[in-house]
């Protein structure tokens, strides 16, 4: 790092990325940032700074210092670390020790050593505290450590589970030849080892992603399953809608032996309260009077399964939302983007899942596509082609939003 690129972090203060510390804090606090920043998305901890951005220098001699820090990072965090260290002389001889920490951390959560107990810290804009145990769950599930898709659902029981739908998966999505319909064991078995259903001291119960895609009531026992869809005159929200529905039920549709929709799930339902809303856009061609719609339907069809593909739903406090609006649709999925994931990366085709199961059902019934290749052909090429407007594609700090802009 050089001189004026410290310099600039000093004046722009603390943020989400940066931390001020002095160096003869206790270990317990220094481990406690470097832990929370790990567990984002990594930045820098500048020792030698204080809380108001004076420039105090180190009080170690600056190889102490490193010695000091690297001990830390070894005693005081786990897994144990080694962080890229630097010293910067600056003007009046005073220096500040630099500690980088990596943006893709792989070992997901981070804990920190709190007297004889270690403890899980996120950051939050320029603090850093105790993760929740939701929070916490979010960290294990983003190193892969812990499936959240698969858990068992706590007080739900096989007769949660919409049979018909999950008889119409196995028989008419994958052709396969499916025991009688009384032979529970036989299904029980079936559940099992696909892990629509999981058994625990005895009890029977369905998974999470189980009861997404075949629950008869989803948000009796996840009340974050499903999508609220609301249309707005205008081009901000307001109390005032065109149209609105909340959205609920098993995810898929039923699908006849002719491969038609015989009952729609929320994803279908979903995609039809857009195509209601959204209207058409006219043009004049040759004194020929022409129609189109307004968004290409392989745009609206590709950010609603990736909302409810990718979604986290270990954020319990609220649906995915679909919106409409008079210049623009988007669609918002709680959680930021899954793994190593970035929107850059996206836009090449790179595939992380977060909820596996999930997306491995949904691309049986062809709503996911198996390249990794959605989002560039059906979203930002669809939109390019259909009305020459580029989609924004936009990640924030607990969601992540699809915009799609209506012809100018």
């Amino acid at each position: 790092m050089q001189e004026n690129e410290l310099l600039a972090l000093i004046r722009n203060g603390e943020n989400s990325g940066i931390e001020f510390k002095r160096d003869d804090v206790h270990p317990d606090s220094l481990a406690k940032e470097i832990a929370a920043l790990l567990n984002l998305e990594g930045g820098y901890i500048l020792l030698g700074i204080e809380d108001d951005g004076i420039i105090s220098g180190l009080v170690r001699e600056a190889k102490k210092a490193e010695e000091w820090v690297m001990d830390v990072c070894r005693n005081n965090i786990q897994p144990a670390i080694i962080p890229y260290w630097e010293t910067i002389l600056l003007p009046e001889s005073r220096k500040v020790g630099v500690i980088t920490l990596p943006a893709d951390s792989p070992d997901k959560p981070y804990k920190a050593k709190r007297g004889a107990a270690w403890q899980t810290y996120v950051r939050v804009g320029s603090t850093s505290r105790e993760a929740s145990r939701e929070e916490e769950a979010r960290l294990y599930q983003s190193s892969h450590l812990m499936r959240y898709d698969i858990l068992p659902v706590t007080g739900t029981s096989p007769e949660s589970l919409d049979r018909e739908r999950i008889e119409n998966y196995f028989e008419t999505i994958l052709k396969l030849a499916v025991p009688a319909t009384p032979d529970e064991e036989a299904w029980s078995q079936i559940l099992r080892n696909t892990d629509i259903m999981t058994e625990s001291r005895g009890i029977r119960l369905a998974t999470v992603s189980g009861l997404l895609l075949f629950g008869y009531n989803p948000n009796r026992h996840l009340p974050q399953a499903g999508i609220t869809a609301t249309a707005y005159p205008g081009d901000q929200k307001d109390y005032a809608t065109v149209d609105e529905e909340i959205i609920r039920g098993p995810l898929v549709s039923l699908i006849s032996k002719r491969g038609r929709i015989a009952e729609k799930g929320v994803i279908d339902r979903a995609i039809d309260f857009v195509v209601r809303n959204m209207g058409t856009t006219a043009w004049l061609e040759g004194g020929r009077r022409n129609r189109k719609p307004t968004y290409p339907i392989e745009a609206i069809r590709e950010a609603t399964v990736n909302a409810v593909a990718h979604r986290d739903y270990t954020i319990t406090v609220t649906d995915i939302e679909i919106s409409l609006y008079s210049n623009r649709l988007e669609v918002i999925s709680p959680g930021r983007l899954p793994n190593t994931v970035t929107i850059e990366k996206m836009k090449q085709g790179y595939r992380a899942a977060r909820n596996e199961l999930l997306k491995d059902i949904l691309r049986d019934y062809g709503y996911v596509e198996h390249r990794g290749m959605g989002v560039r052909l059906r979203i930002i090429e669809a939109m390019q082609k259909h009305n020459g407007t580029e989609p924004d594609l936009i990640e924030e700090e607990s969601r992540f939003i699809v915009r799609l802009w209506r012809e100018k």
